[in-house]
């Protein structure tokens, strides 16, 4: 029995990678200022949607929310595999909390139509919330298995999936469809096939491709452009190369549940920590032990 899994993938800033411009003053997140990177977790729930699919047939979709320059991780989906690539950019979507971007991806999800699977990392490094895939679950009303271990089995519509809960595990079985959050120590994931990487270097978003066309025309009238990435976004398509690209509109969004007007989360500070002290205290598990802890943390003004 074939299953059609969808999988929600994110290019985050690099949060190794701090710096000074990391916050606007509005409090939101200065992407431009920092490197990006395919969330690492991502990986993990691509990978088990690509072990299903080996295993058992079927399709996997990535379907990614951001800026245009959010095809880069599409394009190493399709790298490693995957079928088909979406990626919903607007402008309007800009500065969106969980909550926002919750509702883009349930909404783009049901606009993609069928599926058995969604699989989500089971956290983006840039906000750490973990709550993306729980809330886009609800907003689908579908059945969710947090913290993804290992899928143990996989039968008709019916999965059984051990989750972490910290100090051991669960056995969980779920009807499908289903959404499932997928943790870092799930799988290895796989590489990028070179064949593929070959292949799919040249798929491009329509964006990408007017991006192209303004550099390559620059004297051209409004209307040869918009004619030239038609031509060229028609022999991406024909040629399977074309990502997929989708707005608020496309997937019949809300716009007042979308973006800044959709987002009561507000960013207070965005610092990177770095911690300078070397080695480590043996300390006693006794009274004057931890006597001295507190003087120890007192003086270094951990407490007080």
């Amino acid at each position: 029995m074939p299953y059609h899994s969808i999988v929600c993938v994110k290019q985050v800033p690099d949060t190794a990678n701090i710096t000074t411009e990391a916050m606007k003053e509005d409090g939101t997140v200065n992407r431009a200022a920092l490197p990006a990177i395919f969330n690492p977790e991502d990986l993990n729930a691509l990978e088990t949607a690509l072990e299903v699919r080996d295993q058992f047939g079927g399709t996997v979709t990535a379907v990614s929310m951001g800026p245009p320059k959010a095809a880069d991780v599409l394009r190493d989906c399709l790298y490693r595999g995957a079928d088909r690539a979406i990626l919903v950019t607007d402008r309007r979507a800009a500065a969106s909390d969980t909550l926002a971007t919750s509702y883009i991806l349930s909404q783009a999800i049901r606009t993609i139509g069928r599926f058995d699977f969604v699989f989500c990392g089971r956290q983006a490094i840039d906000g750490d919330t973990a709550q993306v895939g729980p809330q886009t679950a609800e907003k689908l009303g579908l059945p969710q298995v947090t913290y993804l271990e290992e899928l143990v089995g996989l039968d008709g519509d019916l999965v059984r999936v051990r989750r972490n809960v910290g100090n051991g595990w669960e056995l969980i079985e779920a009807r499908l469809p289903v959404l499932i959050t997928v943790l870092g120590t799930a799988n290895k994931p796989r590489p990028p096939a070179a064949r593929r990487v070959m292949r799919f270097k040249r798929a491009r978003t329509e964006a990408e491709v007017a991006a192209m066309v303004q550099e390559a025309m620059p004297s051209a009238s409004p209307a040869e452009r918009d004619a030239e990435v038609r031509r060229r976004t028609e022999q991406l398509k024909q040629a399977g190369l074309l990502i997929e690209q989708w707005n608020l509109d496309d997937i019949h969004a809300d716009l007042d549940r979308c973006g800044l007007a959709g987002s009561p989360t507000k960013v207070f500070r965005v610092q990177s920590i770095v911690l300078t002290k070397q080695g480590y205290t043996d300390i006693p598990p006794t009274e004057d032990g931890v006597r001295r802890l507190i003087h120890e943390l007192v003086v270094d003004h951990t407490l007080g």
